[in-house]
C-alpha cells in the first residue's frame, strides 16, 4: 500500500458498481465473487516518507470481503 490512514474515511461515496467496474473480472479472479463496488472518500494519511496529509482515497469493496486495492488519488492539502 504505501501509506497509512490515519483516522476514519469521510465523504464516502460510490463511484462505479457491479458491471460499470472497469477490473471487474480481475478483482473476482483475486478476491472471489461479491457485489463488487468502486468507492472514493477523504482520509487523513501517513506517507512512506512520514509526512501527514489530507487526501482523496479510491479503492473496491465488496460485502463478506472488505476493501482492497487502496490507493491514494490527490493529495487534498498537506499538514
Amino acid at each position: 500500500m504505501g501509506f497509512e490512514i490515519l483516522g476514519e474515511i469521510s465523504n464516502v461515496e460510490t463511484i462505479a458498481e457491479g458491471r460499470g467496474i472497469r477490473i471487474l473480472g480481475r478483482l473476482v479472479k483475486l478476491y472471489g465473487r461479491g457485489n463488487w463496488r468502486k468507492r472514493k472518500g477523504y482520509a487523513m494519511v501517513r506517507l512512506p516518507d512520514g509526512t501527514i496529509a489530507a487526501a482523496e482515497i479510491h479503492w473496491f469493496e465488496a460485502h463478506g470481503i472488505g476493501k482492497r486495492r487502496l490507493k491514494i488519488k490527490r493529495l487534498v492539502e498537506t499538514v
